[in-house]
């Protein structure tokens, strides 16, 4: 695989028939995708809190309520305690990955700060977790029919309600998810 097909700033879908409970139903945003691996964040699956119970753990002080009224979600099955924080680029933050042009991933206290202050980036999704995969285990899940890659939209990321966009962001390309199937006929 060469580097201009790596699926880096795309997203995901997993297929009607992955059973994988982590993964069942799943619309993830791939941030990095090479020849080490993937990494990448479930953006449809909301945890039970808000992100001021995330302020409140860190001691931080909240002056948006907006902000602290926030979902956080479950970005995946990997460092579960750990959070990411993707959003439009923009400001300067201690521990940040642009992804495109448009899309940073951040992993550092800085931008939980600005955000509790009502001065972080202008659209942000918090996750806690994310989803891996080694060498060449994601293009093989592609081969099995695991997962469909779509492009990005950042209207599904931050517009489209959290249960609608595994079906919209396979819209886009103009397919039905929920009408692919995978069996096999016999003439």
């Amino acid at each position: 695989m060469t580097e201009t097909h790596y699926l880096n700033d795309q997203f995901i879908i997993a297929m009607p028939t992955l059973a994988d409970d982590n993964f069942s139903h799943a619309a993830i945003y791939l941030c990095q995708h090479n020849a080490d691996g993937a990494l990448g964040i479930v953006i449809n699956r909301k945890s039970n809190m808000k992100l001021k119970e995330i302020f409140m753990q860190m001691d931080i002080p909240i002056a948006s309520m907006t902000a602290a009224d926030a979902p956080v979600y479950v970005g995946g099955p990997v460092q579960q305690e750990r959070g990411f924080v993707l959003h439009t680029t923009g400001g300067k933050w201690a521990i940040s990955l642009p992804i495109s042009d448009t899309m940073s991933l951040t992993t550092s206290r800085d931008i939980i700060e600005a955000i509790a202050r009502g001065e972080g980036p202008e659209r942000y999704f918090v996750a806690l977790g994310y989803a891996g995969w080694g060498r060449g285990q994601l293009e093989q899940e592609f081969l099995s029919n695991s997962w469909l890659n779509t492009p990005f939209g950042e209207p599904i990321l931050f517009d489209t309600p959290t249960d609608l966009r595994w079906k919209m962001a396979a819209n886009q390309i103009g397919i039905d998810i929920n009408k692919l199937t995978f069996g096999s006929g016999h003439a």
